[in-house]
């Protein structure tokens, strides 16, 4: 089974996150919606995206980990995966959430890190 895909995003805590969004948008040129197109590798008439995620200082989006950082992880089958995940005995967080972008679910790694795992609508 195929696991991660690519880097579905960059999500991090911030003081000021508009102010953020303004920065890296006048400096490094990122757009302020944070979202980068590319196609895949594999299917190029595919277009796909990775998003920069600037979330408020104490959000608790981020529980139960403790870093001021995640990073999410684009899959192809994201309840199989966990499914997967479950029987290795990796730390799942919460339930599976499905939205009109795609289904979302969240582990923890050895070291507290919590990351997000992303099935994009295709």
């Amino acid at each position: 089974m195929k696991k991660v895909t690519g880097i579905g995003g960059i999500l991090f805590t911030c003081e000021d996150p508009k102010k953020q969004k303004e920065w890296y948008a006048q400096h490094l040129g990122i757009a302020p919606n944070g979202i980068f197109e590319w196609r895949e590798k594999e299917n190029p008439d595919r277009i796909a995206k990775t998003a920069m995620g600037y979330f408020p200082k104490g959000t608790d989006y981020f529980s139960p980990s403790e870093k001021d950082f995640m990073i999410n992880y684009r899959v192809d089958d994201l309840a199989a995966l966990l499914e997967q995940l479950k029987k290795e005995g990796v730390q799942i967080v919460g339930e599976m959430q499905v939205y009109p972008y795609g289904k979302f679910g969240w582990i923890i790694d050895p070291e507290g890190n919590k990351i997000e795992l992303w099935e994009p609508v295709v």
